[in-house]
């Protein structure tokens, strides 16, 4: 923790910034070890370029920050209490009469906390600290990546009690539903994000929303879902076809399959992020499906669902050793299914490794 907030210090004295204010819950939880949601309330932490930091959460939340290790001030606060006078105090011990600089992370702070800030500095000038923070996070230790282990394991066992729940007249939501009370026997609270179960048609959208659909023979199976363990997401797509199976849908799986296994291959460090995606856009195209490819190839994955990087065409960042990330192609074809494969990938000196274990092979399950 204390390496993590060192590198922030040391990023804010090269650039002379005064202070840096990080107010979301993964930047938060990724320097302090302490994780919460305070939704409305306020969370935030103060670094310094030659003082100690200072955490500020809800009273009823000091404990918590305490028990993940945070050693330095915290400001706890009560809800009928303005935590922003408590801070003036605080800032006003630490000297900080003069500020020029607060780095904050401007596309997540809301209006009325940057007002606040400027109350308390009114001459000072709001930077990005979004840039230094993904640079931290994207490359993961080996404690992070062990625990996105286990996480993708638990969302491979996600996938395998979805496929055992289907049966004829099933419906979207009674799968759904499987999956996640089978999680949550294996003490997981929060899934990264709703899970998705779609059938036949329902496939055809890259974003469906799951719902009474039942299942028929013929159709195809989107399964996309993963869990949160320790602070950390893992994120899977599995497609399967229930009974029977024709060959558009076999041609449509193969070229997915064929697209995702492409750009894995390609997987290494010091290789174009953006490349990776043209390397299975080119072949969905060949296929003839490139028009029903619509979004990027992946994601950064860890903290959050969807982090840096993002794994599109554009993206001219190299791969490094140790990022985390999705290879997640898809054909979608409306009013008739779709097909998704995807895996979380980490990026080793010798090449990568695919967390995710589910079988990619057809299966048409009977």
């Amino acid at each position: 923790m204390e390496k993590r907030l060192n590198k922030v210090v040391s990023w804010i004295q090269e650039k002379d910034y005064d202070m840096a204010f990080i107010s979301s819950t993964e930047n938060v939880f990724y320097l302090t070890n302490f994780y919460t949601n305070p939704h409305e309330r306020l969370l935030g932490l103060f670094v310094f370029q030659n003082a100690d930091p200072i955490l500020v959460c809800p009273s009823m939340e000091v404990g918590q920050a305490r028990d993940a290790g945070w050693a330095f001030e915290i400001i706890g606060y009560e809800d009928h209490e303005n935590p922003w006078e408590f801070i003036q105090g605080s800032l006003h011990k630490r000297d900080l009469s003069t500020v020029k600089h607060i780095a904050v992370e401007k596309e997540l702070l809301s209006y009325a906390r940057a007002e606040e800030l400027m109350k308390l500095y009114p001459d000072a000038a709001l930077v990005a600290a979004e840039e230094k923070l993904n640079q931290l996070r994207v490359v993961k230790d080996e404690a992070e990546i062990e625990i996105l282990k286990r996480a993708a394991a638990l969302a491979d066992y996600g996938v395998e009690v979805g496929v055992a729940a289907l049966k004829e007249g099933v419906t979207e939501m009674d799968v759904l539903a499987k999956i996640e009370y089978e999680l949550k026997r294996k003490g997981i609270r929060e899934m990264s994000f709703s899970t998705m179960v779609l059938f036949g048609e329902k496939a055809g959208e890259a974003h469906g929303n799951p719902g009474l659909r039942k299942l028929k023979e013929g159709d195809f199976v989107l399964f996309d879902l993963g869990v949160v363990l320790d602070g950390y997401c893992s994120d899977i797509t599995r497609t399967v076809v229930y009974k029977s199976v024709n060959e558009k849908q076999k041609h449509i799986y193969e070229t997915v399959q064929r697209a995702q296994q492409a750009a894995l291959d390609a997987s290494k460090a010091g290789t174009r992020i953006g490349d990776l995606d043209l390397i299975a856009r080119n072949l969905i195209k060949k296929e003839g499906y490139g028009e029903f490819f619509p979004h990027r190839l992946g994601h950064g994955l860890g903290i959050s669902v969807h982090e840096f990087p993002s794994m599109s065409q554009a993206n001219n960042d190299l791969l490094q050793e140790g990022m985390v990330y999705t290879i997640e192609p898809g054909v979608y074809i409306p009013e008739v299914g779709g097909v998704r494969i995807e895996d979380d990938v980490v990026i080793t000196k010798d090449g990568y490794e695919t967390l995710t274990k589910y079988p990619k092979e057809l299966q048409v399950i009977s």
